[in-house]
């Protein structure tokens, strides 16, 4: 281009300035909304029409984003139908480390789980509401697929328990088989406290804790030498 005054060429014009960066807070504060946006609808789904039966497309419809959006928060359904669960298995963990080293091991996986329960709105609360959460798990106690995932889960969070009971113990795990034996023995109590709460109608945080205490009561019992009453 040129002054058509003076004929001599002009500079370009200059391009037009990028509005600035958001701050990186509130990109992270963008792309947690998202997320938690696209975990609170699946799980709406999954427990309305199925696992199974829930694809993806539905997901992203629901939130109004793209499937290459859906896949940078989740590499999958069965990613997205457990995160949740990875909270609660985590604040069941740090509940365990909180523990007072004056209670036997026993007692402090109790009191863990009962304290994690009662809490559990700490946990989830800021992700999705308590109650959709228990209705997300009652569908993983009933769906075969899911349940599989579950259970390899449950064997990894055992182990990750065994280690962390040895190290209040001053044990070494691989030595001394009480620490994975006790966990074996809670967390067979947590199978089937979840098996048959999930098959129950009441699904609510205190039923199930309420069966989680009376079962997990029954431990000593159970291993008494002989259950058979005393015949007079």
């Amino acid at each position: 281009m040129t002054d058509q005054r003076t004929g001599a060429p002009t500079a370009p014009p200059a391009p037009p300035t990028p509005p600035p960066p958001a701050p990186a807070g509130l990109r992270e504060r963008k792309k947690r909304r998202t997320r938690d946006a696209l975990l609170r609808a699946s799980l709406v789904l999954f427990t309305t029409q199925g696992y199974e039966e829930t694809t993806v497309d539905e997901i992203t419809d629901a939130v109004e984003v793209s499937q290459r959006t859906f896949f940078r928060y989740f590499a999958s359904k069965e990613e997205v139908a457990f995160a949740v669960q990875d909270l609660v298995e985590s604040h069941f963990v740090a509940a365990l480390a909180a523990r007072p080293a004056t209670e036997g091991p026993l007692v402090a996986l109790r009191n863990a789980v009962l304290t994690a329960w009662d809490t559990i709105e700490e946990a989830v609360g800021e992700v999705v509401p308590v109650d959709l959460h228990m209705r997300a798990y009652q569908l993983i106690e009933s769906t075969p697929a899911l349940l599989a995932v579950h259970l390899r889960r449950s064997t990894e969070l055992e182990e990750r328990t065994a280690r962390l009971i040895a190290a209040r113990e001053g044990l070494d795990v691989d030595a001394d088989p009480r620490p994975r034996v006790v966990v074996a023995a809670f967390s067979g109590v947590m199978r089937v406290t979840g098996r048959l709460w999930g098959q129950g109608e009441d699904t609510s945080v205190a039923a199930i804790r309420r069966m989680t205490e009376d079962y997990l009561d029954q431990i000593g019992p159970a291993l008494a030498a002989d259950w058979r009453p005393i015949r007079t």
